[in-house]
């Protein structure tokens, strides 16, 4: 019952947005790019309204909202949006979990493959590894602390190069030699395997594992907000949970 009713207010907020096409501005984490993009085809499809996304790191996004940057949609963890809504940033009500995301490893293609099966596999591939590679964004953020904590944060960290995000990262290990480890959220890993740039060789191990869930919310200062609302809407529909699925957005 509770789903239909989901569906049903869906389906009424889609039907009133496409009485006049607007466009709608999304500031999002990068995490779920692969999902969004496939869900913002299927919008536009459904319901003529355009769709301009600005992906950025979660340092990133903070800095251009402190800055001012105006947007009608905000996708973030849900702790941050709790933060911009406490902060007069996005509204309180009407947001709309998108999924999880867990961090993976990734090699290029011809590159000998690591044993990443249990944590100690995990250890010991890292400290054979010639380079490892992650970001300084949130997923970054969760890495460091994990391998201070299995033991290895110290012998590793003269071999390890930090970007700034996870494309930087996926493009540093395409482009790398040797026996090179690259780690990121799962789904921009699996970007870059679908162009044949990169190989996901698995996610963390369970017991290491780390998940960061996404959601939507409309800002306050929405310059389209009827239409940001559909969108938000449409995010939460059946159709929609299913691409997030598909791209690897639990």
């Amino acid at each position: 019952m509770k789903q239909l009713i989901v569906t049903a207010l869906a389906a009424a907020a889609l039907s009133s947005a496409n009485a006049m096409a607007a466009e709608v501005k999304v500031l999002s984490a990068g995490a779920v790019e692969p999902g969004l993009h496939k869900a913002v085809a299927l919008f536009k499809q459904q319901t003529g309204h355009d769709v301009k996304i600005q992906f950025n790191t979660a340092p990133a996004i903070a800095r251009r909202l402190q800055e001012g940057y105006v947007a009608d949609v905000l996708i973030a963890p849900p702790a941050g949006l709790k933060q911009y809504a406490d902060g007069g940033k996005v509204i309180a009500d009407g947001h709309v979990l998108l999924g999880k995301v867990g961090a993976g490893i990734t090699i290029r293609p011809n590159a000998p493959v690591p044993n990443v099966a249990t944590t100690d596999a995990l250890k010991a591939s890292v400290l054979a590894a010639d380079s490892v590679v992650y970001n300084t964004a949130s997923t970054g953020i969760y890495l460091e602390k994990m391998f201070e904590r299995i033991g290895v944060g110290e012998q590793i960290k003269a071999k390890t190069t930090r970007h700034a995000n996870g494309d930087a990262v996926m493009e540093h290990v395409i482009k790398g030699k040797g026996n090179e480890i690259g780690f990121g959220a799962i789904t921009e890993i699996k970007m870059y395997e679908a162009k044949g740039s990169l190989k996901l060789v698995g996610p963390l191990p369970a017991d290491v594992q780390n998940y960061t869930s996404y959601g939507a919310a409309l800002m306050t200062n929405a310059p389209a907000p009827d239409a940001g609302k559909a969108f938000i809407a449409f995010l939460g529909t059946p159709a929609a949970k299913k691409l997030f699925v598909d791209a690897g957005i639990e």
